[in-house]
């Protein structure tokens, strides 16, 4: 069987790093070297996911099984709402609209899967039809906030010569100034429609959704002439499966169960440069040391 490297990350001077660490040798893997001390370590070894999901079950750490010959991540491709920011855009937008319990359940079951996408999105933003569209910027400045790490992860990601992309099953208003905000070089997302400052309580087709981000992974790495294979993707829900399965190193971040069982890798514990621990890289490498 083929060696591969276990990376192991805790939130800075946690024992259960070595913990962690202790249940991983008598499992028969091998420390390898310190990434950050106190915080993310490698170790080498045989992988059975099974046996480590059961040992690390119980205690603060998020870990990353890589393939030693995995090839170096030229493109990094994120959801947004959840993901990057903490929060879900059309969520505060309907609570500021007074609809915000409503909407909430309807994002809950399409996230989880149990509903679809687009119906979801077209049903939660019918509700906001005659509803000024200065409730946008207002969401944007008073309910948007960027997660933990995000400004490290893209900049030390652009640093490395790594293409950086936002893809949202939200709205291009949004993702334009969330892009530009966490570090972002591209972003795609959905239009909402609006007549003389009015939303019309429509979206602009056709929606990107699931499938359409696994497509728009599929295009920039045509675009920049690499594999899916180079791709590090990260999401958090149901929409986000198709590419975040597509992609070499696929990250649930915070994510539903419905996106843990098709990534490769989750992130539970520690905030956003975890990514760039999952792919061998020090502390002392990252670019930027707060977000």
């Amino acid at each position: 069987m083929t060696a591969t490297t276990l990376i192991l990350v805790s939130r800075p001077d946690d024992p259960a790093l070595y913990e962690a660490r202790t249940r991983a040798e008598a499992l028969g893997w091998k420390h390898m070297s310190s990434l950050s001390p106190g915080e993310a370590l490698t170790m080498r070894g045989v992988a059975d996911h099974g046996q480590l999901q059961e040992a690390f079950a119980d205690i603060p750490v998020d870990w990353c099984v890589r393939d030693e010959t995995a090839l170096r991540i030229r493109l990094l491709i994120c959801d947004m709402d959840s993901t990057i920011i903490n929060e879900e855009c059309l969520d505060e937008l309907a609570d500021l609209a007074g609809i915000g319990e409503e909407v909430r359940t309807i994002t809950a079951a399409a996230m989880s899967g149990e509903m679809d996408f687009e119906e979801a999105l077209r049903t939660r933003v019918g509700l906001l039809k005659g509803k000024p569209v200065s409730l946008l910027q207002e969401c944007f400045e008073e309910r948007i906030h960027l997660n933990k790490g995000v400004r490290v992860l893209t900049r030390t990601m652009r640093a490395k010569g790594a293409a950086t992309a936002l893809v949202s099953g939200g709205f291009t208003f949004f993702t334009n100034r969330v892009a530009q905000l966490a570090g972002f070089t591209d972003h795609q997302a959905n239009e909402i429609l609006e007549d003389n400052g009015i939303l019309t309580g429509a979206v602009a087709s056709p929606v990107l959704g699931r499938q359409a981000k696994a497509e728009a992974l599929q295009t920039y790495c045509e675009d920049q002439s690499i594999t899916p294979e180079q791709v590090l993707a990260i999401g958090d829900g149901a929409n986000d499966v198709a590419m975040v399965s597509a992609a070499g190193l696929g990250i649930a971040y915070r994510a539903k169960p419905i996106l843990v069982r098709a990534a490769k890798a989750q992130i539970r514990h520690t905030d956003l440069t975890t990514a760039l621990f999952f792919q061998g890289f020090r502390r002392k490498e990252f670019v930027g040391v707060s977000s």
